[in-house]
């Protein structure tokens, strides 16, 4: 039974905590988890609210805006290009990354605090399956609040429920650039087509929401559907854009509150679409919606999902049996994600013995943090600049994809060596007092013999914390 408590707690959990005791049932455990787990705890309830986060981006616009004005003038005055308004870019980027460092601190604090760490490590996997990337500017200060507000609410419902909250969240909409996708028969493109083709730029649809939505979100790769799916997709989706962003001409044709994910009728392509064989008629934001509810009822869905979520609990490599199983549930309530997360936690699969998954940098700082029993990043800086250093930062997978969930990906020798560095760092943070020879035996129970020699041969109390963190035992889950 040591074996299957240590599986809840890590495979299915976060990782263990000094003192943490599973029900002598892990699975009743688990499953006990997902009617208490709180979607908004106090630690992100304090989190700034979408309006402020978006007047954030708004002021660094406009006063780089007035900023090149002013250079331009001066220029024009005579004084030399290298003046004082060179600087203002990153002062003005300062208030963007603050509103993303805060949202980090966050996010690690409610993963180190939780009482409930199976939910909180699926809202982990779906922020990933539903990748947004930081590094594009205008969502920089959203980032948090996607996870926040579209992940964390929406993830104890139906799939259909998570998906569109996902897809059509401002952070979502911007990233995949689906805030600028106008259809060409719009009512905006066949006002200003024609002055903006005397300008060499035309009001255009953008497909990467689409193809995203279809390759990555539901269906998967290679599952049969076309390009002409894709754009018939793309066309439905025109129309969804982000109130507040825009400027001139578009941005008075989107009603909302700033930062509202909006449906502008103007920017909408007209016209019945058919997708995978199914026409849809006509319908303004309904005609979107309408696609997204049928994909994510699709048979290939339910299988896409069933596999990304024994390969993330369970395997690198699914086991079929695992796989059916999840997605036999997926499909017999309609994509109800309960139902599918006790399909998971009723797999014989997952409570197999063995050395489990490898863990990524988030899930080896998330675990080696709550080892310790800190219940706060250790520092301002601490979430951001650690999954830096490790290579997997927070919320910036640099790609839709999300970052990869199998043991090749994070475990090269160069990757290595930089978690013993990072374990050296995080020890010398914890108090001296932190024997761990006793802490092996809590958080880490079925560690080898060889493991718990090495600790307690060290040479002091923040040696051996740093070497049960980069034990191999460790860092797998």
């Amino acid at each position: 039974m040591a074996g299957e408590k240590s599986i809840a707690l890590d495979r299915f959990g976060l990782g263990a905590r000094p003192g943490d005791k599973p029900d002598a049932d892990p699975r009743g455990w688990l499953t006990a988890q997902l009617a208490r787990f709180a979607a908004r705890p106090p630690v992100l309830a304090a989190q700034p609210g979408r309006p402020e986060l978006v007047a954030l981006f708004r002021d660094y616009r406009e006063q780089v805006s007035e900023m090149r004005r002013q250079r331009r003038q001066t220029q024009a005055d005579g004084t030399p290009p290298d003046d004082p308004l060179k600087d203002v870019p990153q002062m003005l980027r300062r208030g963007l990354r603050e509103a993303y460092v805060g949202a980090t601190n966050a996010r690690l604090a409610s993963a180190l605090q939780t009482a409930t760490p199976f939910p909180e490590r699926l809202v982990h996997f779906w922020a990933n399956h539903f990748a947004i990337s930081a590094d594009k500017l205008p969502v920089i200060p959203l980032a948090g609040n996607y996870e926040f507000e579209a992940i964390r609410p929406n993830m104890m419902g139906s799939f259909e429920d998570l998906l569109a909250a996902a897809v059509l969240h401002p952070a979502m909409l911007l990233y995949l650039d689906q805030a600028q996708s106008i259809g060409p028969g719009s009512p905006l493109a066949r006002r200003v087509g024609g002055m903006a083709g005397r300008m060499g730029r035309k009001p255009g649809l953008n497909e990467n929401l689409g193809r995203e939505v279809l390759e990555l979100h539901t269906l998967g790769a290679r599952t049969g559907y076309s390009q002409a799916d894709v754009t018939e997709l793309a066309r439905a989706l025109t129309g969804w854009t982000v109130a507040g962003y825009g400027q001139g001409r578009t941005a008075r044709l989107i009603a909302g509150d700033p930062g509202d994910g909006v449906f502008a009728p103007a920017l909408h392509e007209p016209g019945a679409r058919t997708m995978l064989g199914k026409r849809y008629p006509e319908g303004g934001a309904e005609q979107a919606r309408g696609m997204l509810r049928d994909l994510a009822r699709h048979p290939a869905t339910a299988r896409h999902i069933a596999t990304k979520l024994a390969r993330h609990f369970i395997a690198d490599t699914p086991p079929p049996a695992a796989v059916a199983r999840i997605e036999q549930a997926f499909l017999s309530s309609n994509g109800d994600l309960p139902s599918v997360y006790r399909a998971l936690i009723a797999a014989p699969e997952a409570w197999a013995p063995g050395s489990g998954k490898f863990r990524t940098p988030w899930d080896w700082t998330v675990a080696s943090l709550r080892a310790t029993g800190l219940a706060q990043p250790p520092g301002r800086q601490a979430a951001a600049g650690l999954l830096q250093q490790l290579g997997q930062p927070i919320w910036r997978p640099g790609s839709p994809a999300g970052w990869g969930d199998t043991a090749p990906d994070w475990a090269g020798p160069g990757a290595l060596m930089t978690r013993v560095e990072v374990a050296q760092q995080i020890a010398s943070r914890v108090n001296d007092g932190v024997d761990a020879r006793t802490l092996v035996t809590s958080v880490l129970p079925d560690a080898g013999v060889e493991t718990k020699q090495a600790i307690a041969r060290s040479e002091s109390p923040a040696l051996g914390l740093a070497m049960m963190l980069s034990a191999p035992e460790f860092l797998r889950r």
